[in-house]
């Protein structure tokens, strides 16, 4: 057995579905070693991960997933066990926009508490980067023609935007006071294999597979829209700054640490989303409008980020929409499991 040292990461969210994508995308491209705990009470499940050693058996042993509640600390018996930590890639939290309106206060805590736990373990393993996943809604919504650059006036509105504000904060005061190696990224709405019906295009595939009409939120003067990407992107996205971009750390004042836009120059209204999803699938689209922002506090029209920074590092993103939305939409249809 070779003595080669290996790089070992710690991955958290690795049961949902971002994380699960990162896992498989890293084992795929890299030689790295994953340390991943999950908790198993939110959205992700152990098939995420167990379908991931099915297609590629030899992965298991590159992979060590322990049980862990993130919204507490990690023993000092649990961090005795691990190696020498070279990353932590946080993309653990609960993330859904109507479930944290109905119920924001044990939605705004468990991620609050998520990212004290990770950025605590990270003053212990001193990785050489702490990677924070967060979101474009921490920006609000965009007006027509906006694209929110890295660093504009965050005004999340919605308890979900609100609690990755939160998270992104107390990462950036760990950065200043503890020296803790912050990278945060920004991304745009997310879709691929293994994403939950909950999700927009998910629900889409579904519905339009049933021959169900559509709800379409917004009305004839403006309906909302978002930018997408597929997820491998992403992760791909991830690997690169990892690999290409030198950490900044804190030295004076007005230093921010590292932050990227992950997005991709797919606008689509959710008309337009509703209509390629049918496409694809050789559907006739049924639908109707529904103002529903009008009267529902919370949900933005529009999120729009500007991806300019990370292109100038040498970033391109390697696969497209439509084969993308195509690749994903054909195993939905054959795994419809993961439609219920």
């Amino acid at each position: 057995m070779s003595n080669e040292y290996k790089k070992t990461t710690i991955l958290s969210g690795a049961g949902g579905f971002i994380g699960s994508h990162v896992l498989e995308y890293f084992l795929n491209n890299t030689d790295w070693n994953f340390i991943c705990p999950c908790s198993w009470r939110h959205k992700g499940t152990p098939e995420r991960i167990t379908e991931i050693f099915e297609r590629n058996p030899e992965f298991k042993d590159r992979v060590k997933v322990i049980t862990h509640d993130l919204t507490v600390p990690f023993t000092e018996h649990t961090i005795s066990t691990f190696p020498q930590i070279d990353y932590i890639i946080n993309v653990a939290s609960d993330s859904h926009v109507f479930r944290s309106i109905e119920d924001p206060v044990p939605f705004i805590q468990n991620n609050v508490n998520l990212i004290l736990t990770m950025l605590e373990l990270a003053r212990v393993v001193k990785p050489k980067v702490f990677f924070h996943i967060s979101t474009d809604e921490v920006y609000g919504s965009a007006p027509i023609d906006t694209l929110y650059k890295e660093w504009d006036v965050i005004l999340p509105s919605n308890p979900y935007a609100s609690s990755k504000a939160a998270q992104e904060a107390i990462a950036i005061s760990y950065w200043r006071t503890y020296n803790v190696p912050l990278v945060i990224t920004n991304t745009v709405n997310n879709f691929g294999e293994n994403q939950d019906s909950e999700k927009y295009l998910s629900r889409l595939i579904k519905q339009i597979h049933n021959d169900e009409t559509v709800t379409i939120h917004g009305n004839d003067d403006f309906i909302g829209g978002r930018f997408y990407i597929y997820v491998d992107n992403h992760a791909d996205a991830i690997l690169h700054i990892i690999k290409n971009v030198p950490i900044k750390m804190f030295k004076d004042e007005q230093d921010r640490p590292l932050r990227f836009n992950v997005t991709s120059e797919d606008e689509l209204d959710n008309r337009e989303a509703a209509t390629l999803v049918a496409e694809l699938m050789g559907k006739e689209l049924k639908y109707k409008l529904v103002d529903f922002h009008t009267d529902r506090p919370g949900h933005d029209r529009r999120y729009a980020l500007d991806g300019t920074n990370l292109k100038e590092t040498g970033w391109d993103m390697p696969f497209k929409l439509r084969e993308s939305l195509k690749k994903y939409i054909n195993w939905a249809l054959e795994n419809k499991q993961w439609l219920q």
